[in-house]
């Protein structure tokens, strides 16, 4: 019998579609994987902001994970938008009861909108509970800021920023500098070994960009299902990125930032 790639997504419902849950799942079925979710909160999105956040539980959070994992399992998790220290706490103790592996962390703060998506003492939770269980993490540099409580907001900055970062434990830190000015769009992987590795693409002028870090979080878990090594799976995921960002520059949807197209391959 055949078996799927197994990926489970731990984040925030986007009513838009572009972002959250929703992104999460395209992404794992444009790239072959089985998705499966577990929901932390609702959000009333659109494409130009969020009106309304209704946050889940934590024991439900918790009992969602279990129902998952206890009969499917998974072969790599992605996390995004967990709101609250009692629901990052649980969120962790809870894969580490199930032994889970391949965990991308994408440290969800603030919508593409501004609107603020982490009640502020999550952050001391993030480092005490997740970032230490994380293979990857891939905060931009606003969140880096956040998490560093300094600025790091030029390329010379992303170094010395993802070697920190990788002081609160997590195996590699995938620092994005989406908002660099520079004219290219350059990250930097971090190892636990030391090396460092730069992926840079052509900066796409689109307003077409809701979501893209939910896209490229749970593109490198769909690599790391698929048993494709860190590196591997970043610079898939950076590819599979850029052609979403181009295919959907042309599009209209909504009057604010639109999202990706996660089907180019399949549709255009």
């Amino acid at each position: 019998m055949k078996t799927y790639a197994r990926t489970l997504t731990i984040a925030g419902s986007d009513s838009g579609g572009g972002a959250g849950i929703q992104a999460d799942l395209k992404t794992f079925a444009a790239l072959g994987c089985y998705g499966m979710s577990v929901l932390t909160a609702l959000t009333a999105q659109n494409t130009k902001a969020v009106t309304g956040i209704f946050p889940v539980p934590p024991a439900f959070i918790a009992e969602q994970i279990k129902a998952v994992l206890s009969d499917i399992g998974a072969d790599a998790v992605k996390i995004g938008m967990l709101h609250s220290p009692e629901v990052i706490e649980v969120v962790a103790k809870t894969l580490v009861e199930f032994g889970a592996t391949n965990i991308v962390l994408d440290p969800v703060m603030v919508a593409k909108s501004g609107d603020k998506l982490l009640q502020d003492e999550a952050v001391d939770a993030l480092k005490t509970y997740l970032l230490p269980i994380s293979t990857v993490i891939t905060p931009n540099l606003p969140e880096t800021s956040v998490l560093l409580g300094r600025a790091v907001e030029t390329q010379a900055d992303m170094l010395p920023a993802a070697v920190d970062l990788a002081r609160f434990g997590s195996r590699t830190v995938l620092v994005k500098g989406g908002h660099l000015t520079t004219e290219e769009s350059a990250d930097l992987l971090y190892l636990a070994t030391g090396e460092h590795h730069w992926f840079a693409t052509p900066r796409i002028a689109t307003e077409n960009s809701h979501g893209t870090g939910c896209t490229l979080s749970s593109a490198i878990a769909a690599g790391l299902a698929k048993k494709r090594s860190v590196e591997e799976s970043v610079s898939a995921a950076k590819s599979y990125l850029t052609h979403a960002l181009q295919t959907g520059a042309v599009y209209t949807l909504g009057h604010g930032h639109g999202p990706v197209h996660h089907f180019f391959n399949v549709w255009q």
